[in-house]
């Protein structure tokens, strides 16, 4: 009844498959009986067919393969590759990332998001980015026949369906809480020196990262343009392990642009060239960059960090005196929404598309590498008016029908 390759061994009588693996080495898998030994033969074979490559298979993890992509993506920016590992080694390394990765299985990938979402309590958005890093460290694993099916497919979809939770959209700020903002900065003797990023940042919808890394040679007050052609970026180095701020051109050539330059905008421009005067600071050099627009009460350049937790000061202050004021005054008091420096971007961005609807321009202007971006930016945005264009379409055509 034994094929060739298999016996049964005398000293515990278990059945026995000999064979040779691609490298030459003598292998051997073992079962208690018969059947179960030419189950565990046909995987084998399946597997030798299939050109998987059942050394890795048995040694290879979850930690091990992602190591192993990590290390291949030479072209990702550092603040890219920085945020992957950052996110892998929080979310997944200590935990799910310890499994063999040939026994992972659909089912694992759904239950570890699962667990994400509902006990982690991860927003969508977030686990979003974990599955940026899981999905190729999978599909690496399918290219190096570790794997036939990448088994994180399909799972952030049905986590979305089980859990009923969806990506939270990032809403612009109200004409009313712009007002009231930029109002309460300009007016406030802490907080006005403020004024000038804000209004760069609400007047041109650039990142954040490209308004910190504005240099004055990329101000052309004659031509009333601003030419936005880098970053400046605060991360953490690889080799050193120090934070520094470096210099990065964009991601992709869309985010190379000349934008035209508001009026407010020249003015709150000037306001920083004339300040930088009058105080005399010497000028941070940043990979061989300088004379930076923006600049801290130190003469350094700022970060987003910095950005972020000045606007929480600011709205704090603004809705604790709103509510000493309308406590007075007997009224419901009108708070400001705590956000972030990027809904300033969004902010501009909503004014924008509801001022032109030349998606081209809108695209343009934003440094958006796909349409389809500045398309939902757009359908966001214009999605109130609908109501409106149908009122006046019905008008319109009352009478020919």
């Amino acid at each position: 009844m034994l094929k060739t390759g298999e016996f049964v061994r005398k000293s515990d009588g278990r059945y026995v498959y000999s064979y040779t693996d691609p490298l030459g080495r003598r292998k051997f898998i073992y079962d208690q009986d018969l059947p179960g030994l030419r189950k565990k033969e046909a995987l084998l074979l399946r597997d030798q067919l299939d050109g998987l490559d059942t050394i890795a298979r048995a040694q290879a993890t979850l930690n091990s393969t992602f190591d192993r992509y990590i290390s291949l993506k030479c072209n990702l920016r550092g603040t890219t590759k920085s945020g992957y590992i950052y996110t892998y080694d929080h979310f997944v390394r200590d935990t799910f990332g310890m499994k063999r990765i040939a026994e992972i299985k659909y089912s694992d990938v759904l239950q570890f998001y699962l667990h994400l979402v509902t006990e982690r309590k991860l927003a969508i958005g977030t686990l979003d980015s974990v599955h940026s890093v899981l999905h190729p460290t999978f599909q690496l694993a399918v290219r190096d026949d570790i794997l036939r099916n990448n088994p994180s497919d399909g799972v952030v979809a049905e986590v979305t369906k089980l859990t009923d939770k969806h990506r939270g959209s990032r809403h612009a700020l109200t004409e009313e809480q712009q007002k009231s903002f930029m109002g309460y900065i300009a007016n406030h003797p802490i907080f006005c020196h403020w004024w000038p990023l804000f209004t760069v940042l609400l007047g041109t919808g650039g990142r954040i990262g490209e308004i910190l890394g504005l240099r004055w040679e990329d101000v052309d007050f004659e031509g009333k343009t601003i030419s936005i052609n880098h970053s400046l970026v605060y991360y953490k180095d690889e080799e050193t392990g120090k934070f520094s701020f470096r210099i990065h051109l964009p991601k992709t050539e869309s985010g190379i642009r000349i934008i035209p330059m508001l009026d407010v905008v020249s003015e709150a421009l000037a306001m920083a060239k004339d300040e930088q005067k009058y105080e005399g600071v010497e000028q941070p050099v940043v990979d061989g960059m300088t004379g930076f627009v923006f600049l801290n009460k130190f003469g350094d350049v700022l970060g987003q960090g910095s950005v972020n937790r000045a606007i929480k000061r600011i709205l704090d202050y603004y809705n604790y005196e709103e509510d000493l004021q309308a406590s007075k005054e007997g009224r419901d008091p009108v708070l400001l929404p705590h956000f972030s420096c990027h809904v300033l971007r969004h902010t501009f961005a909503t004014r924008l598309c509801r001022a032109c609807t030349n998606l081209k321009v809108i695209q343009y202007i934003m440094g958006h590498k796909s349409i389809e971006t500045t398309m939902d930016v757009y359908a966001e945005a214009t999605g109130d008016k609908n109501k409106e264009v149908f009122e006046m379409l019905s008008e319109a055509l009352a009478d020919l029908f």
